[in-house]
């Protein structure tokens, strides 16, 4: 197996994983408020991953240092737009909406990075982009705050991929990965005291979804992406992120009832097409 099938197939892993937040996130935010997720969610994973990786930890590189507080602000503020949008969008229009950092990845890696896509690269991300189209215009459904909020996260979302794919290839991994998770806390509280009356309402099952996206959908997730996007490239990792609202469709529609309709499927078969062609392509 080359370097590049393992790092795309542990990708579409954390995106299985990823595509089952929107359903739990819908439901945390009914018993905290969407700042204070962040620092609690990103909190917990800092700590789980100094327990990890203690050893690795050990004397963090400046450069490390700057670069994750870099990324981990991309990422909070990215998560801080989709968490408040979640409170006015379903969870799985929310995913579909997400899925068009597909569409902004290549502009972005072109413009930080100089690096046009390859030819098969933009023939799937146009399948995607019809694909995302359905899936965010499904019956009877209008553009509202949610979705520009979380249409917002995706460009972050982008921006963030293209620079992991810089930063990735000069950091160590766990270091860069913790440094994002303590940026990504700070500004939790930061602006959970500035711009927030929160509101903290735990119980048994609560604790047991936050424990889930603390472990699974965050520091193993994060982790696996800073090792591994680096070997291959930002327009091929965009894709494979798309299939994230194909999954949580499904999450949606098994755990919440959300039903997508004749229009989604069609959305959901075209991503699952552009992201063949991306992968398949000779380019």
């Amino acid at each position: 197996m080359t370097p590049r099938t393992r790092a795309e197939l542990y990708l579409l892993f954390i995106t299985f994983i990823w595509g089952s937040t929107f359903v739990t996130t819908k439901f945390l935010l009914d018993g905290i408020s969407p700042f204070l997720y962040i620092a609690v969610r990103f909190g917990l994973a800092s700590l789980l991953l100094l327990l990890v990786f203690a050893r690795q930890l050990r004397g963090l590189h400046p450069r490390a240092v700057k670069n994750g507080v870099i990324l981990g602000l991309l990422l909070a503020v990215g998560f801080a737009l989709q968490t408040v949008g979640l409170q006015y969008t379903t969870a799985s229009k929310s995913a579909f909406i997400t899925g068009m950092l597909v569409v902004f990845t290549p502009i972005c890696q072109f413009i930080i990075e100089r690096r046009p896509p390859k030819l098969g690269n933009i023939i799937g991300v146009g399948l995607v982009m019809i694909g995302l189209y359905f899936l965010t215009s499904p019956e009877g459904s209008e553009f509202n705050l949610g979705d520009g909020l979380t249409l917002l996260c995706a460009l972050l979302f982008a921006i963030y991929i293209v620079y992991l794919d810089l930063f990735g290839k000069l950091d160590e991994p766990a270091q860069l990965t913790m440094m994002q998770f303590v940026a990504a806390t700070l500004f939790g509280i930061v602006t959970t005291l500035l711009f927030e009356s929160s509101h903290f309402d735990p119980n048994l099952e609560f604790l047991a979804a936050i424990g889930y996206l603390a472990l699974f959908a965050t520091v193993i997730a994060i982790y696996l992406q800073t090792r591994y996007q680096k070997d291959t490239t930002p327009t091929r990792s965009a894709i494979i992120f798309s299939l994230e609202p194909v999954f949580a469709a499904v999450f949606a529609y098994v755990l919440l009832g959300e039903i997508l309709g004749t229009l989604g499927l069609i959305g959901g078969g075209l991503i699952i097409a552009g992201l063949l062609v991306s992968e398949l392509s000779p380019a």
